[in-house]
């Protein structure tokens, strides 16, 4: 699939399957997502540019690779998608964060936005939207759509599952903006869920199932 990268790395699997099971805690399903986040940042970041500044070692001065350009920016999708910040922040903790509220209208499972708020420069810098499920993509689409208008150009979307039809509508809205995923499920059921999926993981994070 064009413009979807599925991690595969064995620890993200072995992660996502304990995540999936129904009998986890909510402390344990908060600390894999937190950990699984960490994990799927260090590859959304892959290939970021670098530039080769001088430092002085104990030993000599010398050039050396640092991460170049304007800050990244962090936007999760309230609520799930703040269980990916922490990881994320560890990695790079001078990133930048943006906060989008959003909820799915349980009847017509469309987004209804309710808080935005980003860095005054969010245009100028790469933004990586978070959203642990891509299900539906109304979401996802909701936000991007929302920083598009806020001038933002270069964004890429990380999940932690996604649905054939959530990367179809999402790609169908936005077909230049990479996915990467930790798996893509089978399927969505009538109620808008990933099967076999992990349930909702706002609930399942924040113990509201």
């Amino acid at each position: 699939m064009r413009e979807v990268h599925v991690v595969r790395h064995p620890l993200v699997q072995h992660k996502l399957t304990l995540m999936r099971q129904a009998e986890r805690t909510t402390k344990g399903f908060r600390q894999l997502l937190n950990e699984v986040g960490m994990l799927l940042c260090y590859e959304v970041t892959r290939d970021l540019p670098l530039a080769d500044v001088e430092i002085e070692t104990p030993i000599t001065t010398m050039q050396s690779p640092m991460v170049a350009g304007k800050k990244l920016v962090f936007a999760p999708i309230l609520r799930a998608g703040l269980g990916f910040v922490d990881g994320m922040l560890d990695l790079v903790p001078s990133a930048r964060v943006a906060h989008i509220g959003l909820y799915r209208d349980p009847k017509t499972l469309q987004a209804v936005e309710y808080y935005f708020k980003a860095p005054p420069d969010v245009a100028e810098r790469l933004v990586i939207v978070l959203d642990p499920m891509l299900a539906t993509a109304n979401s996802a689409v909701a936000a991007v759509d929302r920083l598009k208008e806020r001038g933002c150009k270069e964004l890429r979307l990380v999940c932690l599952l996604a649905a054939p039809e959530g990367i179809e509508r999402f790609h169908g809205a936005h077909p230049e903006v990479p996915i990467w995923t930790a798996a893509v499920d089978s399927h969505l059921n009538e109620h808008g869920y990933i099967v076999p999926g992990l349930g909702d993981a706002g609930d399942r994070m924040f113990g509201t199932r």
